[in-house]
């Protein structure tokens, strides 16, 4: 089933594992996923779905928009993650019930809420979909461990490629990339807050990346006219996306 009927099928759940374990998912498991999502909510940039501390009973299937990770020090937002249509945000709110950072709609957004209770269910009496649950939080991890890495590793410019470069390959594995790029709400806060720089420090940065034909960002897009020039500069490798290359999931 390709990317376009199984949204058909499924609208809420459709994109979830897309491009990673989608395939090992049974049309049972995709009724099931479907059929545990509520109602589709809509919410506007910048709304704060989840503050740190608060109590969660249900976790965040991502339909339509973009969402960020933050944390709070000092006076500042930093971006510690950022979601794409079809990631389960907060699934690991299950086991903590809260978490200790927020959830902030970038751009808008649309969600449908699972309830802990169902997924409990899923746990007790459906291992292999619990399995898949788990490896979606697993996929989290992986990502935090490799922006943690290109933080401590890279200059702003290169920050902020990678973080463009792991954008476009997420999109693409979901079907809402352009070949030469995508279109993201992300303005250039939110992505000084990503990379850990200040405002200025980011202009100047995506001034740079613009200078040296790797990227250009501007009325919500980012254009790439040559990816594996940009990704070369950002030492920007896809495997922790557990989608293509030696980490793939597919041919398990």
């Amino acid at each position: 089933m390709n990317a376009r009927s199984e949204l058909e099928r499924y609208p809420k759940t459709g994109l979830f594992l897309t491009g990673r374990l989608r395939h090992d998912m049974s049309e049972a498991e995709k009724d099931e996923l479907e059929a545990l999502a509520g109602d589709v909510q809509s919410f506007k940039d910048g709304h704060r779905l989840i503050s740190r501390g608060d109590m969660c009973d249900s976790s965040t299937m991502l339909v339509d928009g973009f969402m960020l990770r933050t944390l709070e020090s000092g006076g500042r937002r930093y971006g510690v993650s950022f979601h794409v249509p079809g990631d389960f945000v907060d699934l690991h709110c299950f086991a903590l019930k809260r978490l200790d950072h927020n959830i902030d709609c970038v751009g808008p957004a649309k969600i449908a809420q699972v309830p802990h209770t169902a997924i409990n269910t899923v746990m007790h009496e459906k291992p292999h979909l619990a399995r898949l649950f788990w490896f979606s939080t697993l996929l989290d991890a992986a990502m935090h461990r490799e922006w943690i890495m290109k933080l401590e590793q890279l200059t702003a410019p290169k920050r902020i490629g990678h973080i463009f470069a792991e954008i476009w390959a997420r999109l693409e594995m979901v079907g809402l990339a352009f070949p030469d790029g995508f279109e993201t709400p992300l303005t250039q806060a939110d992505i000084a807050d990503m990379c850990g720089a200040t405002p200025i420090h980011a202009n100047r940065a995506l001034a740079d990346l613009r200078k040296q034909g790797l990227a250009d960002f501007q009325r919500g897009e980012v254009r790439i006219p040559d990816r594996q020039k940009l990704e070369a500069y950002a030492n920007f490798t896809p495997d922790y996306l557990y989608g293509e290359g030696k980490l793939s999931l597919r041919n398990l």
